[in-house]
């Protein structure tokens, strides 16, 4: 498995700053979950460490190699990126929207292999959709349509994977589903950097929580040493308190109006955090 590197990473669209001075490691099984505000560059991070968005300077290295000085081919086989409501044509089945994950491995000299089957069926074990192969994706609940993807993902075989809002448009009970094997996935030892809005969320999942804002890293560690009330003023200009959920000790934030809590914030965030764990505040 490989570690993914960031060096001083600067990007622009068109004349206007949006990454300023990026650095950050993912380690091998590792789950980096980048946070902040609209606007503040999470997405343009995301595509240029896939290869989709040219930095004006610095580096992404995976395994060691710089991604912008490889084929796009060979970088198809170190890392892959599952966007925001990614579309398949109409009618595909689950077991063609996974074989596509293959494509890297596939060449007018190397056609379908026994290497490509066993990838894809592992893939759908892995993420427990291989009883849905002959389903369409359009007959599925949203938690089952991104399970798919991500076996789509995980069968192009490579260390990194990146995600960008893979819990967009899901309910809580199909979050915590999707989210749950993400971890399950980054468990095998695959690295995994996602973008997420949900902070609950990200500090609950995320062994490296990476705050950014208007392009610039404010702080990169583990959920419960960095987030802090401080650093959630800096992120989204509001008050709040930081507690530690039961059990596990993560992070919640829970937001303060007019210097008290707001009504009912406790309970909601309670209920987020603790949905992945029914046993967490018995």
């Amino acid at each position: 498995m490989s570690r993914l590197i960031v060096d001083q990473l600067h990007a622009t669209h068109g004349q206007r700053p949006v990454l300023r001075g990026i650095s950050l490691s993912v380690e091998p099984g590792q789950i980096a979950v980048i946070v902040g505000p609209n606007g503040c560059g999470k997405s343009t991070l995301l595509r240029s460490i896939a290869r989709l968005h040219a930095p004006n300077q610095g580096t992404v290295k995976v395994d060691g190699a710089d991604i912008w000085q490889l084929r796009p081919r060979h970088v198809a086989r170190r890392l892959a990126l599952l966007p925001q409501a990614p579309q398949a044509p109409e009618g595909m089945t689950v077991a063609a929207l996974i074989r596509h994950g293959r494509h890297p491995y596939q060449s007018l000299f190397s056609q379908w292999s026994a290497a490509d089957e066993r990838a894809v069926t592992l893939a759908m074990e892995a993420t427990g959709v291989a009883d849905l192969a002959q389903r369409r994706l359009d007959e599925l609940s949203g938690g089952q349509r991104q399970r798919c993807w991500l076996a789509m993902s995980l069968a192009q075989e490579t260390p990194l994977l990146l995600l960008d809002e893979p819990t967009s448009a899901l309910d809580l009970g199909h979050q915590v589903e999707v989210l749950d094997q993400i971890r399950l996935l980054a468990a095998s030892g695959r690295s995994v950097v996602m973008v997420l809005h949900d902070l609950a969320a990200a500090a609950r999942y995320a062994d490296v929580l990476i705050a950014m804002r208007d392009g610039h890293l404010l702080a990169a560690g583990a959920p419960r040493d960095i987030v802090t009330p401080a650093l959630v003023k800096r992120l989204y200009d509001i008050e709040a308190t930081v507690l530690k959920a039961p059990g596990d000790g993560a992070p919640v934030v829970v937001p303060l109006e007019g210097g008290q809590l707001r009504p009912g914030a406790v309970l909601s965030q309670s209920l987020h955090v603790s949905s992945g764990n029914p046993n967490l505040y018995s």
